[in-house]
């Protein structure tokens, strides 16, 4: 085995795991969040284990199942292939509605008492808490042994709330630095570098770099690299709340700054306008996720990925997070949408997630597969991995994104102090935590 192929099957082996640091503040004094994470003591390449295997019967589906499957709209084709797979393997319908991953537990609430929600649904496993305390998931019983069996410790944990395991995990994931080589042949190593080269790049209608600058979960490296954090006591007290301390203020200054070299809006940084401008040739650099590797590598793009540019000189803390299946509590069918969230959920779909889409898989083996580890872009999106921090899962975090995005977006639109704007955001989290307990 030669060494760069090392390099990324150890990472990726890192990477499958490190997610079980779940937890623990973004403390200034450490290295990254993760560095409490507990020893690794089994490879992410091993086989499933022999000790968990699948049930012996097989679930059989209820008679005249037909299932609801809500996905994104960009990974929407893909689910369709899966769920016509499924068909042709169990003679069980499915039908796949465009619900955008991060509302399908939002909508869920509304539509399942209604008895027009989906019976599957596929959302980051930081609305797991809310999704629990609503009471709208049914548990991942049948399957829990290999799902267990099968997948990294951390993807599990992820999808277990309160020692129950809920989920089907799919993909892990977090975001980097991706670069148009053919416009900046070298990944820039901090903001301050990409100040000085947008200085030079920026013009007609050219960006040095950008990202969907206030949706909370890209911008959160600014408020958590400096020292804030979302929720203290291993992300689990919904009182202790540092998104206002010294170092998220401190950070929110160099966002706020950055505005310099983007002079838009922030509501006009979208995906697919970042995506039309890299393609393109008029943005060197974007800030994005392994879910916009396979696009771009489909439009011949000559690009790399890097972890993410240091902030006064500190290793940049990104988000991170697990995505996977669930099956609703209103479902007709429960032991049909069992089984469509454990087909699309083994190593075969999860390969080809990776293959069709870029997501990278929290099956150990699929992780480990040659597929994943040959292609040398991953490298880049698995040493952010190392500095990244787990989403908190407890339901008042879903009071975070909208107060999160709404002080960013005030510092940003609006030239507001961030001291005050970040107070008022957490002011405001504060206020409806209150309002639900």
């Amino acid at each position: 085995m030669n060494k760069s192929k090392w390099l990324i099957m150890s990472l990726v082996a890192m990477m499958v795991f490190v997610l079980a640091a779940c937890g623990g503040k973004n403390d200034n004094n450490a290295s990254s969040p993760s560095a409490s994470a507990p020893a690794v003591t089994e490879s992410a390449s091993a086989p499933a284990s022999e000790e968990a295997p699948p049930a012996e019967e097989e679930l059989a589906p209820e008679e005249g199942a037909s299932l609801v499957v809500w996905e994104s709209k960009e990974f929407r084709e893909n689910m369709e292939g899966i769920a016509k797979a499924f068909t042709a393997e169990y003679n069980i319908p499915v039908k796949v509605e465009e619900v955008n991953e991060p509302d399908q537990i939002n909508k869920l609430v509304n539509d399942g008492p209604a008895g027009v929600g989906a019976d599957v649904v596929i959302f980051p496993h930081d609305n797991l808490g809310k999704a629990v305390a609503a009471g709208i998931l049914l548990e991942n019983d049948y399957f829990q042994d290999v799902t267990t069996a099968e997948n990294s410790e951390a993807s599990v944990k992820a999808f277990t709330f309160k020692d129950v395991l809920y989920g089907y995990p799919r993909s892990v994931e977090t975001y980097a630095l991706f670069y148009n080589k053919d416009l900046i042949p070298e990944a820039p190593k901090s903001y301050d570098e990409i100040i000085e080269f947008a200085k030079t790049f920026n013009k007609d209608g050219q960006y040095a770099l950008m990202w969907e600058i206030t949706n909370f979960y890209y911008a959160y490296q600014f408020l958590a690299t400096p020292g804030g954090y979302v929720f203290g006591s291993g992300s689990t007290d919904p009182n202790d709340i540092g998104l206002n301390n010294e170092g998220a203020i401190t950070g929110a200054k160099m966002f706020q700054k950055l505005k310099e070299i983007l002079p838009m809006k922030a509501a006009d940084a979208t995906f697919d306008v970042k995506k039309g401008l890299f393609t393109t040739g008029k943005l060197a650099l974007d800030i994005n996720g392994p879910w916009a590797i396979a696009d771009l590598k489909k439009a011949g793009i000559n690009f790399g990925i890097a972890p993410l540019p240091t902030i006064d000189g500190k290793a940049n803390v990104s988000f991170s997070g697990v995505k996977g299946f669930a099956v609703s509590s209103f479902t007709k069918y429960p032991n049909a949408a069992k089984l469509f969230s454990r087909f699309a959920s083994t190593k075969e779909s999860q390969l080809n997630y990776y293959t069709e889409l870029g997501f990278l898989p929290s099956n150990n083996e699929a992780a480990a597969d040659p597929t994943v580890t040959a292609d040398p872009l991953v490298v880049g999106i698995l040493e952010q991995f190392k500095n990244s921090y787990p989403m908190p899962a407890i339901p008042e975090m879903g009071n975070v994104w909208g107060a999160g995005q709404a002080a960013l977006t005030d510092i940003w639109d609006n030239n507001k102090d961030p001291k005050e704007a970040l107070d008022n955001a957490v002011r405001q989290i504060k206020e409806a935590n209150a309002a639900t307990q």
